[in-house]
């Protein structure tokens, strides 16, 4: 039997939701982060994963589902979620400050090529040679849409680049750790731990950064309901669900529908600038994405 005939139907219907809220969410980073918009990036994120949670364990807890963890459970998900939230969600919130949402989102679509490079030293495996010419055209991709900024950009600029070459990085291993542990808790219980815990990790980062109070103005507050609503309770308890229904090179191509979404809406509610360097860099990203996708074991 072909393998799409294999996949889960309440999965591809929560990827769908992934697909499609996600590519949204790098935009209403951008407008809750941006200049003058009075949300620091990590304060930002530990208030909308806090609220998150509450909504999501209060929701577990009146389904009847268990939400006492074990010594192992609380560490997984303790790890996993500093690693989503704090690497992964983070780092993208910290970019967003002084990069487009357009490019933050194509420079995240490097996700799939950084986890089967995990994967491979997870397993000991060793690559075929397309699949290094696939992430070695991948990065080739980001090296493109990334000079621009290389060329002409801030140092501020330069550290938003490498945060969203890096946030992939921890988001994918965060993501496989998790899926290949798969604790026994409703995805409603998972993911409101793993935004508590993580939450716990962005407020660490917060004070560290010695980073004001927040002040933001109307159209930030708005930003940041709909991240809370649209991006944490919804979609990020539908892609729970998608690492535990689907195979992760399934649930992986996410990032391809994400970016398109995410400079799409950039272009059209704040101008962004979508150049032949961007609409280049794109094109290889995506083929590296997909030529990993297509030599994998």
């Amino acid at each position: 039997m072909p393998e799409s005939r294999k996949l889960s139907r309440p999965g591809l219907a929560h990827l769908a939701v992934v697909y499609v809220v996600w590519g949204s969410t790098y935009l209403g980073i951008r407008v809750a982060v941006r200049e003058d918009a009075g949300f620091p990036p990590f304060a930002m994120a530990f208030m909308r994963v806090m609220i998150a949670s509450v909504i999501l364990l209060v929701w577990a807890r009146l389904r009847g589902e268990r939400l006492r963890l074990t010594r192992d459970e609380l560490v997984l998900l303790g790890i996993t979620g500093g690693l989503l939230w704090l690497g992964g969600n983070g780092l993208v919130n910290m970019a967003e400050q002084r990069i487009s949402s357009g490019l933050a989102a194509l420079l995240v679509a490097s996700m799939p090529i950084w986890a089967e490079l995990i994967v491979m030293v997870a397993d000991r495996r060793m690559p075929g040679w397309r699949t290094v010419g696939s992430v070695l055209l991948g990065f080739a991709g980001v090296a493109v849409l990334s000079w621009p900024i290389l060329r002409t950009g801030t140092r501020a600029d330069l550290i938003g680049v490498v945060a969203c070459l890096l946030a992939p990085l921890f988001w994918a291993a965060g993501s496989i750790w998790l899926q290949r542990r798969k604790p026994d808790l409703s995805v409603r219980a998972i993911s409101g731990y793993q935004q508590l815990l993580g939450g716990l990790s962005l407020l660490a980062a917060s004070l560290i950064a010695r980073e004001p109070l927040p002040q933001p103005t109307g159209e930030a507050w708005l930003a940041f309901g709909y991240l809370v609503i649209f991006g944490s309770v919804i979609a990020f308890t539908s892609y729970m669900a998608t690492l535990r229904l689907l195979p992760y090179r399934v649930v992986a191509t996410y990032t391809y529908a994400n970016p398109v979404i995410a400079v799409f809406l950039g272009w059209l509610i704040l101008q962004e600038a979508v150049t032949g360097w961007t609409l280049a860099g794109a094109a290889l990203v995506v083929a590296g994405v997909a030529g990993v996708f297509a030599n994998r074991d």
